[in-house]
């Protein structure tokens, strides 16, 4: 079967500053997010901005909490991107420590060649993040692959060079057809998918937005080729809500159909032998002048604690490179006609069937 796609999460912060909607507890939370992941799979959670920037905490706190994320967060300048980074990363640490019943410290974020972010060392999840402005959202499920993307719901899509970059001509048909009315949330809509499901593969914004394309019809929508032929399999779930204020988020999941693991615990994949040596050589204090660290990453061989792609990237104006596309790229309002990877030509995918 499917997986279904339930609606987000909310979760207003961690434990000791404000929760969820009546200042939820970091344990009710979790407990929520274990019944989703066991009802559905997959589960999507929300939060703002403003909750998870650490208020207070030590340099040395803040490294042993951001990983190898910590080189490319000293170097960033820009105060708001500073934030939203360290934000989003101790986010996506928490909720996917909360999956696999875990503490967020023990959570090794790393990051594929593309800049797809993945839980080193436990492939029982897959994960994606996406935020912009005040808004943070991350998707998580056991079934397969995850995509997910968040915007605002009043930006401007319709009449731009967006709806000539991004939509086939069966989806420029569909907008033509639904007059003026909702046409820019039907943008909105489209835009969103089509960043669930690209970052879902793999390929964020170097899969032409052009080469595939969405049937909306009421609350669904089905994948289909640039002509409106449906895609054939069902393995493909996809999602739009509402969270926050004034914002949007799409979700994509595929079922690979290999079954779906119902113990994520980290626990029950770790030998235990080899648990009690790392966190043993963890617990030595380092020699003076060192490397030595209580990180996952120097544990598991990277000296340096950042993967090549997740060190510091901002564009020539300071906009930060997004987590989870091709370096080069960045998330600004006007760069949705740049869809292709830096320095080339946009990859060509060929859809099933």
């Amino acid at each position: 079967m499917p997986a279904r796609v339930g609606r987000p999460l909310y979760a207003g912060g961690p434990e000791g500053r404000p929760g969820g909607p009546a200042g939820e507890p970091r344990d009710e939370l979790h407990g929520r997010l274990h019944r989703e992941l066991a009802a559905t799979g997959s589960v999507v959670v929300y939060a703002p901005v403003p909750g998870w920037v650490p208020r207070g905490a030590t340099d040395a706190e803040l490294h042993l909490r951001l990983g190898r994320d910590r080189a490319r967060y000293e170097s960033i300048g820009l105060p708001r991107v500073r934030e939203r980074f360290v934000a989003s990363r101790l986010f996506l640490r928490e909720v996917a420590a909360a999956a696999l019943r875990t503490g967020p410290e023990l959570v090794d974020l790393a990051y594929q060649p593309g800049g797809r972010p993945y839980v080193r060392g436990c492939d029982q999840i897959d994960v994606s993040l996406s935020h912009t402005e005040e808004t943070m959202v991350v998707g998580i499920t056991r079934r397969g692959r995850i995509g997910v993307d968040v915007e605002r719901a009043d930006r401007r899509l319709a009449h731009t060079g967006s709806e000539r970059q991004a939509c086939t001509p069966y989806e420029k048909g569909r907008l033509d057809a639904g007059g003026e009315d909702g046409r820019n949330d039907t943008m909105v809509r489209l835009w969103t998918l089509k960043e669930a499901y690209s970052k879902a593969l793999g390929q964020g914004l170097r899969f032409r937005f052009t080469e595939f394309g969405f049937a909306l019809d009421g609350g669904t929508a089905r994948l289909v080729r640039p002509d409106g032929t449906p895609v054939p399999g069902g393995e493909w779930q996809f999602g739009t809500f509402p969270v926050g204020e004034g914002y949007v988020a799409s979700v994509a999941v595929c079922d690979t159909g290999f079954g779906e693991l119902t113990d994520l615990s980290a626990g029950t994949t770790l030998d235990h032998g080899l648990l009690d040596a790392l966190l043993g050589q963890a617990r030595r204090p380092a020699p003076e002048g060192g490397a030595g660290s209580r990180q996952p990453a120097r544990l598991l061989g990277d000296p340096d604690g950042v993967d090549p792609v997740a060190r510091p990237q901002l564009a020539d104006d300071g906009r930060e490179v997004v987590a989870d596309r091709a370096l080069g790229q960045v998330e600004a309002a006007g760069d949705l006609g740049r869809l292709g990877a830096a320095g080339g030509e946009p990859q060509h995918l060929q859809l099933p069937g």
